[in-house]
């Protein structure tokens, strides 16, 4: 494959010309100071503020309790109340779910309650007594007088409250709490003894069979408890039903401070109470808040960037910390988790992962962990093909040991294969191939009829989204392809990549645009490309029409030639919605019918590139990267969508992006840093520096790789990951001639 000979000649070059990037660059500044976890807690972002470690099982944030779209992660920075703390929440979703072991610390001043959150207690506060950074998070509960401080480890959720003088202090641990999609099922609770609270909570949602086990230490005894099943009390020492919950009571001095340890476990309540055996053994919060930050600043060191602008630098950082919040960690210690067939497994030797958005997150977030996290995408790999064990076919959008099936594509398929190509081990390659191949021939989601036919026929099924399941599937079959060349299986390669072209099935020439079929062949009547239909994904035939990134010269050429397809791309940009046009949910961040708030549009504005335009990609590119992120509340254009919105950012900052992202190129666009360094896992540097870049020299003059011109408008993994630099001259105005040549395009 000619791709592959480049890439392997590029690297051939660059060990033999490499002198630079084996010395570890850290910055003198504590990077976590620049992190915002506040950033899209309002508008469509859908984050919470709370407290995690890098990938950790627990997600501890404060709950407002109320439901609603806004407060799909559980906190909706405009709300002035709050109900409780829950462990567990997803980062930047569009579906509700989690929530689970709800932690509320009541006092006498516990009175008010509103049927809007179940008439629970709750308290109000205001952001002037509020603050959070990675790891922690802080609040002032008004109402009740009390200070609550969260921080955790990987599978434990610690709490500290600062009580005011109360001799009806306490707690409320609540495992009927839910909101949004979720529903108890089954929950759980035992008194251990006077300072320890067992049990667990099973719930359906998005996740339809999730269990969560709990151990809960307080460092205060309780010298009583009231125990609720169905919100009435009962006398006993523990209590099952789909609503239980229980109250326990102590006296507090004035600023007296009660640690609670929270363990959890997706497999037993013995494998929460290890979680706080080796994870959490002593009462030191501040020792724990400290632990969790450094993990936080280990990860923020391994990229270093210098700017001229603070505001964009802490973009940067909290985009490169909300990369890391999925996929969570779903394994105890001892390897025991909840599977996807409803039993109970060990992962050995490797740590299980799960919350796998990939419809979102194989475009560049999981591109981006090949890079910084290497030996965590060996246990990501593994989990995917765990998952593949357990259920027979690779994971669609999975979440707490289950398939949720949301969205479309077989998408773990270019997650593993990128793995595969870049070295990335820890895993067997034929059962990985297996699994990669069990999607692409099963019969649901439309895909025997894709097989037979060459293209998803329009159902009007709700969600039948048949156009985009046909490019989405196209490009999968193409990254298996290229898997079964690697492993010398010369007819499934060969059938792959006849799928791979089956895109070409919906082109219509009379509108230029990718049409709906029906079963019988016909094109659908009265199609119109800017309409939002069921037969695209989230998206409109605009957005989808740009993702065949396999195969984007095929592409061009359908469309006409470079010259039409440049005038549709400039149009994809500037033919803005109209003021009456019924724009969905998901349509955020519009520039044109460019919307950067959901991913299928991510990697347009770089196809100029291979038109031998790229001057034009830098300036949409330097538009959405200052346009659309701001280290604010609202800073997020859409769903942030567990690290993807996050990992464009910190990709195309430094100035690449993954268009394929499974051909281990990365294609350029424009930096916004003087200078920044990465630090990767073999002890090298790889360092990008961009002279004279201002806000307004957003333009690349030329370009080297290790001091040679770069010759195309590419880097290649290997390349970044054997160290080295790329320099950049930047300058106000366009150099037309840059990467203008029929051989300096991508994929040429």
């Amino acid at each position: 494959m000619k791709q592959l000979f480049i890439f392997f000649f590029a690297t051939m070059l660059m060990a033999a010309g490499c002198q630079t990037g084996s010395r570890k660059v850290h910055s003198k500044d504590r990077l976590t100071k620049y992190v915002n976890p506040f950033m899209g807690t309002d508008g469509p972002g859908n984050t919470y503020p709370g407290a995690s470690v890098p990938f950790g099982m627990v997600q501890l944030s404060p709950d407002i309790g109320i439901p609603g779209w806004d407060r799909i992660a559980g906190y909706y920075y405009p709300d002035t109340i709050i109900t409780g703390f829950s462990h567990m929440h997803l980062t930047g979703t569009g579906a509700g779910d989690l929530y689970d072991i709800l932690l509320s610390p009541v006092n006498s001043k516990s009175i008010k309650t509103i049927e809007e959150n179940g008439n629970r207690p709750y308290s109000r506060f205001s952001h002037d007594k509020e603050q959070t950074e990675p790891g922690y998070y802080q609040v002032y509960l008004e109402d009740y007088g009390i200070n609550a401080e969260l921080t955790s480890t990987r599978r434990c959720g610690i709490h500290q409250y600062t009580f005011p003088k109360d001799e009806q202090s306490g707690f409320i641990l609540d495992l009927g709490y839910a909101l949004n999609w979720d529903a108890p099922t089954d929950t759980y609770l035992r008194i251990e003894d006077e300072q320890t609270i067992v049990g667990y909570r099973f719930s359906s949602g998005w996740a339809p069979d999730q269990r969560v086990f709990f151990v809960a230490k307080f460092s205060k005894p309780f010298s009583r408890y009231e125990l609720f099943l169905n919100n009435e009390k009962v006398d006993t020492d523990h209590v099952r039903s789909k609503n239980t919950k229980v109250r326990t009571y102590f006296a507090t001095g004035k600023k007296e401070q009660v640690v609670v340890k929270v363990g959890l476990s997706t497999a037993s309540i013995d494998g929460a109470r290890k979680s706080i055996e080796s994870e959490m053994a002593h009462w030191d919060f501040n020792k724990a808040r400290k632990q969790a930050s450094d993990k936080w600043e280990d990860q923020f060191q391994k990229i270093n960037v210098k700017s001229y602008d603070k505001t964009l630098k802490e973009t940067f950082y909290t985009a490169l910390y909300q990369s890391m919040l999925a996929p969570t960690l779903l394994s105890d210690k001892d390897g025991m988790y909840k599977g996807a067939d409803g039993k109970f497994h060990k992962a050995e030797g490797y740590d299980k992962y799960d919350t796998f958005s990939l419809w979102d997150t194989f475009r560049a977030a999981h591109p981006l962990y090949t890079i910084m996290h290497p030996n965590r995408v060996e246990d990501m790999i593994q989990s995917m093909i765990s998952h593949y064990r357990e259920t027979g076919l690779s994971p669609v959008w999975s979440m707490q040991g289950n398939e949720t099936n949301m969205m479309i594509g077989y998408h773990a398929v270019p997650v593993i294969v990128d793995a595969y190509f870049k070295g990335i081990g820890g895993f067997d390659p034929e059962e990985a191939y297996a699994a990669c191949k069990s999607n692409a021939m099963d019969d649901d989601h439309g895909i025997k009829e894709y097989r037979e036919l060459g293209y998803v026929p329009i159902s009007f099924d709700h969600e039948n989204w048949s156009v985009s399941k046909t490019v989405e599937y196209a490009y999968d079959d193409w990254c298996i392809a290229q898997f079964a060349k690697a492993l010398g299986k010369t007819d499934d390669y060969n059938y792959f990549m006849k799928r791979s072209e089956y895109w070409r099935n919906h082109y219509d020439k009379a509108s230029s645009f990718l049409r709906p079929r029906y079963k019988d062949g016909r094109f659908l009547e009265d199609f119109t490309a800017k309409d939002y239909t069921d037969h695209f994904c989230e998206s409109n035939a605009w957005h989808y029409f740009w993702f065949v990134p396999q195969n984007i010269h095929g592409l061009i050429d359908i469309t006409g030639g470079p010259t039409p397809f440049e005038a549709k791309l400039d149009s994809m940009f500037t033919y803005h919605p109209k003021e009456d046009d019924e724009l969905p949910i998901f349509s955020t961040g519009m520039i044109g019918q460019y919307a950067h708030g959901n991913e299928p549009s991510h990697h347009v504005a770089y196809l100029y590139n291979y038109l031998g335009k790229p001057w034009k990609a830098q300036e949409r590119i330097h538009e959405i990267l200052t346009t659309q992120y701001h280290p604010v509340p609202n800073g997020h254009c859409g769903n942030e969508d567990c690290g993807q919105m996050s990992s464009w950012f910190v990709f195309s900052s430094l100035g690449f992006y993954p268009v394929n992202p499974a051909d281990g190129n990365y294609i350029i666009g424009t930096p916004l840093w003087k200078k920044a360094t990465i630090n990767l896992p073999n002890d090298k540097t790889f360092t990008i520096s961009a002279k004279n870049i201002t806000k307004k020299n957003i333009y690349i003059q030329s370009a080297k790789l290790n001091d040679k011109p770069l010759s195309k408008g590419l880097i290649t993994h290997k390349q970044i990951m054997e160290g080295g630099t790329l320099e950049f001259e930047m300058g106000p105005r366009p150099n037309k001639d840059l990467w203008s040549s029929a051989a300096s395009l991508p994929g040429k």
